[in-house]
């Protein structure tokens, strides 16, 4: 078989792309905060300036480090050494340690639905009850990532695969709803320039967060760049082809959710805007089995899928972000010896423990919050937050890379200028860090101290641990004297 046979076609590079980056909670997510349809505007301007230029630059650097396995670390400790790739490792796994407690909290909510079918059940949970048992969900889970992975990195693919097919379904068949049950009581939508440019005020920036952490991920096609057919060409080619997808989906999708529901119903209040985050999508589903005379059934099978896809992922969640942290000899020398104790299944048990502790602080404290879907609510919000601090780095390592780009040789370049290239990646930087920094606003003073306190507790034990492996350095050093 010759080179040519081995190489990836770019059309199916986007369909692998499209498949892990998109997903149905990213249109009720965009739906819900931007008031229907006008996200639609939002979206558009999301993915020309940011998502192609970021998908661009990450096949620039999967080019160029090739050979690295590490992804985000290793393009930082090639462009700017070992210590600034600790932090940028210290940073991918410390921003997971939300979206662990979130998907605790979520595989929850979706066995509710799975179970009891409506919004109401989990609604009427005391809040201390529910944290309570989330908490110990964490704490098993964080025993079965103790216990070894295999049979659940499927099963996190199954479900992804099996949300992202829930999430095109639900386009496909709210199209075809109003044929098969044109009384159904849709909601009319006015498809205006009017209706759809959204109100530039405070809410507006601050959930711009939402949306960076909806298109972010691309990173992990980077491997694929240099296996690409005719890469220059190939790769920006597949990403443009992704852009056009997500955002024909997002769309579509959009739409389809405001034949379901008014924004103003979803905006009344505080407790109406939490109810819609934490339950839209299963609404949306509920929805879908009634235009089709089918009952329930759809509600349930997205729920189902949902749990498994929320608990398999809590579990690579734990294991993964924290494996690339301690596996990494460039970075893990930073770290405290009693982090990188094995146990004979390889598994990092004091580090799975400080998972549980970090991810379970945000659990308990959350106790404090008024109902089970503020809570929800909340998470989401914080992850928005956290999550795409880690796309720092990218822009980081990328405009990096360009200040030396003689001394890395690569056969695929977003562009040829350096000046442009520096420019998109700056840019790019700047959107990410003003979106999260906006975003830690609320008008909920707890929320907003949980989306200020959070990333700062987190960077400063990032911090504190290299000082206590040079303390442990130093008093080895000293003792074998």
């Amino acid at each position: 078989m010759d080179n040519s046979q081995k190489k990836i076609k770019w059309y199916v590079l986007s369909f692998m792309c499209f498949s892990t980056l998109w997903g149905f909670g990213n249109v009720v997510n965009g739906f819900v905060y931007f008031n229907g349809i006008q996200v639609i505007f939002s979206w558009i301007l999301m993915f020309a300036l940011y998502f192609v230029p970021y998908a661009l630059m990450v096949g620039e650097m999967g080019s160029a480090f090739k050979d690295s396995g590490g992804g985000v670390t290793s393009w930082v400790a090639e462009t700017a050494g070992k210590k600034v790739a600790y932090y940028a490792g210290w940073t991918y796994f410390a921003v997971h340690i939300t979206y662990i407690a979130s998907k605790s909290t979520g595989g929850l909510k979706a066995l509710s639905w799975m179970i009891f079918q409506n919004a109401e059940t989990y609604s009427s949970f005391p809040v201390k009850g529910i944290q309570i048992v989330t908490f110990i969900c964490l704490l098993f889970f964080c025993w079965v990532a103790s216990r070894g992975l295999n049979p659940l990195k499927k099963l996190a693919t199954i479900a992804g695969s099996s949300m992202f097919v829930m999430s095109i379904l639900f386009i496909v068949m709210m199209f075809a709803a109003p044929v098969i049950n044109p009384n159904a009581g849709f909601v009319s939508m006015e498809i205006t320039k009017e209706a759809l440019i959204p109100q530039f005020n405070t809410n507006y920036f601050t959930s711009l967060s939402i949306l960076v952490f909806a298109v972010g991920g691309c990173e992990k096609i980077s491997p694929y760049v240099n296996k690409v057919e005719n890469a220059s060409k190939g790769f920006p080619k597949g990403m443009i082809l992704v852009a056009i997808m997500v955002m024909v989906c997002a769309i579509l999708g959009t739409i389809a959710m405001g034949m379901m529901y008014d924004p103003a119903i979803i905006n009344e209040s505080a407790e109406s805007f939490n109810l819609y985050v934490s339950n839209g999508a299963y609404w949306a589903f509920q929805k879908v089995g009634e235009y089709y005379h089918v009952g329930n059934f759809f509600v349930v099978v997205y729920a189902a899928c949902n749990a498994i896809g929320q608990f398999s992922t809590l579990v690579v969640s734990i294991d993964a972000p924290l494996r690339m942290l301690l596996d990494d000899q460039n970075i893990n020398c930073y770290l405290p010896k009693a982090l990188l104790k094995q146990n004979d299944k390889g598994a990092y048990v004091n580090g799975i423990k400080m998972v549980a502790v970090l991810s379970g602080a945000i659990i308990l404290i959350q106790m404090l919050v008024p109902g089970g879907d503020a809570v929800i609510a909340q998470l989401n919000k914080l992850n928005s937050v956290c999550m795409p601090l880690r796309y720092l780095w990218v822009f980081f390592a990328y405009l990096m890379l360009r200040k030396a780009s003689e001394k890395f040789p690569r056969d695929y370049k977003f562009v040829k200028s350096n000046k442009i290239a520096l420019f998109f990646g700056g840019w790019c930087f700047f959107v990410t860090a003003a979106c999260c920094i906006l975003g830690m606003y609320s008008d909920d003073v707890f929320t907003m101290l949980l989306n200020v306190v959070t990333p700062i507790a987190l960077t400063l034990l990032g911090l504190i641990l290299p000082e206590i492996r040079k303390v442990q350095d130093k008093k080895e050093l000293e003792a074998s004297k």
